[in-house]
């Protein structure tokens, strides 16, 4: 039985591939286009008042209250910041919020990588006992603590502190549990060989472990950083001088203060934005990255 063959190589009466898949794609032409422009007007809708904040902070009072209000600055203008700096001290509030933020986030590390290393690395007793009382912390709300760490802080004399800021957040259990899921999956035949080359505890752990583990590093730093940059309960009631207090009450101060005038609270949003957006922006692989590390095992 012979087949017939046609001018393309392929058997008569076989319908051919390649228009049947160009159809296909154009039918699914417009599909995409309706997923497109809904992603496109879900984008604009979250930066839309991201680049307002912005816009505003350049803008003059009356271009800000006018009516229709502008979406542009007619004439750019840095008073709105000069005014937020001179209104309250948010200069020092500022190097206050970095600071309070840095030292939560260093501490937050160096807690957790040596518990995480204890809780896979060591024969220790009643390990997994002890991993779920750390797990155990992460169900308490801070509601429920934050007057007893208040009363108990304001009793060591730690009020409106440096150390009052940052004591009640140097350790946490969200990041020994995603440092513990990473470290699992380090290979066993790796650390045997560091020990038999001579590697002890603490040379295995800084030398070899944390740097292959990087990108869950960073991913917690970026989280740790941001959630202390953005406190705002405990800095308002463990302080008690604006000298003493973070910029996040500087700005709420700011509010209550000039509210004729919302250049300046706009002014002083754009200062607490640049350094979340620069982490978002520039940290964002490693967020995924990290957070994904010890998904897979």
């Amino acid at each position: 039985m012979t087949t017939t063959l046609t001018e393309t190589g392929a058997p008569a009466g076989a319908a051919p591939a390649r228009p049947a898949r160009r159809r296909a794609h154009l039918r699914g032409v417009p599909a995409r286009a309706v997923v497109h422009l809904v992603l496109l007007a879900a984008a604009l809708t979250v930066l839309f008042p991201v680049y307002y904040v912005f816009a505003g902070a350049l803008m003059r009072p009356d271009e800000i209250a006018g009516y229709p209000p502008a979406l542009v600055p007619h004439a750019v203008t840095g008073r709105n910041f000069s005014g937020a700096v001179h209104a309250v001290p948010l200069v020092r509030q500022y190097a206050n919020s970095v600071l309070v933020a840095g030292v939560i986030t260093a501490a937050q590390l160096f807690t957790s990588v040596l518990a995480a290393y204890a809780f896979v690395f060591l024969p220790l007793r009643g390990r997994a006992v002890v991993f779920g009382l750390f797990l155990a912390t992460l169900m308490v709300p801070w509601e429920a603590v934050v007057i007893p760490n208040y009363l108990t802080l304001s009793g060591w004399g730690l009020g409106n502190t440096y150390f009052g800021l940052v004591l009640p957040f140097l350790a946490s259990g969200f990041g020994t549990f995603l440092l513990r899921q990473s470290f699992r999956q380090f290979p066993a035949e790796l650390r045997d060989a560091a020990r038999i080359d001579g590697a002890g505890h603490w040379r295995f752990l800084w030398r070899i472990l944390v740097p292959l583990n990087r990108p869950v590093l960073a991913a917690l730093a970026v989280y740790v950083f941001l959630s202390a940059w953005n406190q705002y309960f405990w800095p308002l009631i463990i302080t008690r001088t604006a000298e003493m207090q973070t910029l996040q009450i500087g700005l709420s101060t700011l509010r209550d203060s000039e509210m004729a005038d919302p250049g300046l609270i706009l002014a002083g949003v754009v200062l607490s934005l640049l350094p979340t957006l620069a982490l978002v922006v520039f940290g964002q692989r490693f967020i995924v990255r990290g957070l994904t590390a010890g998904a897979v095992r």
